[in-house]
């Protein structure tokens, strides 16, 4: 990032609230506690300065490295889709710009985020301390092993597309926990939801989405 722009201002606020009603709580997002935190968290410091304006647009923005921060309505719906009550522990696999890490400090106890690119992971640290959300703690490393010392998780969400699940994530999902992670079948991807109960897992197909691939080496 070319430096740290102002926090806020009426005008960035105004067209964060405008996002919500137009981009988010018109399409069916309605948990409060999603609402609530979107409205709280200035998204336009999670992008270069230069794209500040446009921070608060239906449409993905880049941040570097063939990375990019999604969609509000994309944000909006994986946080939606782990139905948080408050006071969980999380796992985010794909720090990237940390928007969705801070979108998630504002409901749950504990946020580990794990990021593989360096760059990102310092960027995105920097910004989460200037918002106070030292509830965030992120690691360099590939994200598909998870984060097996703080293991298990209430929730885990994978912000990156696979053909598959990596087994180590569904390992470390707390009994009742879910997983939330975009799939790729074909030419088509679809946000999944997946329920742990003992064994079993319930799988729930959330609709369609757009993420970039998942880089990783856990089986």
């Amino acid at each position: 990032m070319t430096g740290m722009p102002t926090l806020d201002s009426p005008e960035l606020t105004r067209l964060r609230r405008r996002m919500l009603e137009d981009f988010v709580a018109a399409r069916g997002i309605q948990d409060p506690l999603v609402l609530r935190a979107m409205e709280k968290v200035p998204r336009h410091l999670f992008v270069d300065e230069a794209l500040r304006e446009r921070a608060y647009g239906d449409y993905a923005l880049p941040i570097g490295d063939k990375q990019t921060i999604s969609q509000p309505y994309i944000i909006a719906q994986t946080t939606q889709a782990l139905e948080l009550q408050g006071g969980e522990k999380i796992l985010e696999i794909g720090t990237g710009s940390g928007y969705q890490s801070a979108i998630l400090a504002q409901i749950v106890d504990h946020v580990y985020s794990l990021e593989k690119i360096p760059q990102l992971a310092r960027r995105a640290r920097k910004v989460l301390d200037l918002l106070g959300c030292h509830n965030v703690a992120i690691r360099i490393l590939d994200g598909t092993y998870g984060w097996k010392e703080e293991a298990p998780f209430d929730a885990i969400l994978v912000s990156a597309v696979s053909d598959s699940i990596p087994g180590t994530l569904l390992d470390q999902v707390a009994e009742g926990g879910r997983l939330v992670l975009p799939l790729e079948e074909g030419a088509s991807q679809h946000l999944v939801r997946l329920q742990k109960t003992g064994a079993d897992w319930k799988k729930e197909v959330l609709g369609p989405c757009r993420f970039v691939p998942l880089i990783g080496s856990a089986p």
